[in-house]
């Protein structure tokens, strides 16, 4: 799995790159399945799919040791979710190097910011993420992250699979 350079097609264009940002919710799965039919198999297409993991408080654990058990369980966990989703998109005709994965450790205000910033270091032209549908109470108390990219990205289109 690696991250391709942007390099032009024979004919020219520059590759098209996807972000998507992934989970382990059946929103992301939809997500990726979305690309996969939509884009599979065309030329000039890669895609990079991120999942982050996001790093608990300094306090949250009583020990250093707890915290690796906790992170390597997770990113395990990623791990495996991330090949499963590599796999969908290879078998609907993207070539295995234009799939890349990225799988992240780390703190983040918002998991909207942490996929913008890995937005611009990787130069994707759109983000997709699954968009699950939250009540007014779950939106006001834990914010949306699918709301935060439309409103906040003005630089790439955002896809929002439902």
């Amino acid at each position: 799995m690696h991250l391709n350079d942007g390099t032009r097609s024979m004919k020219g264009e520059k590759e098209k790159r996807i972000l998507i940002g992934v989970n382990d919710s059946e929103d992301a799965e939809r997500a990726v399945k979305y690309v996969a039919d939509l884009l599979g198999g065309l030329p000039d297409f890669s895609v990079t799919l991120l999942h982050i993991v996001p790093a608990p408080p300094e306090d949250y654990f009583f020990s250093d040791e707890d915290l690796g058990k906790w992170v390597a369980e997770h990113r395990t966990a990623a791990i495996v979710k991330m090949e499963n989703y590599r796999r969908v998109l290879v078998r609907s005709g993207f070539p295995e190097d234009k799939v890349a994965v990225i799988i992240e450790t780390r703190y983040c205000p918002s998991v909207a910011e942490c996929i913008l910033d890995v937005k611009q270091k990787t130069d994707c032209s759109t983000i997709v993420i699954g968009h699950k549908n939250l009540s007014r109470k779950q939106e006001f108390l834990f914010g949306s992250t699918s709301d935060r990219l439309v409103h906040a990205e003005r630089s790439c289109t955002v896809w929002l699979v439902e």
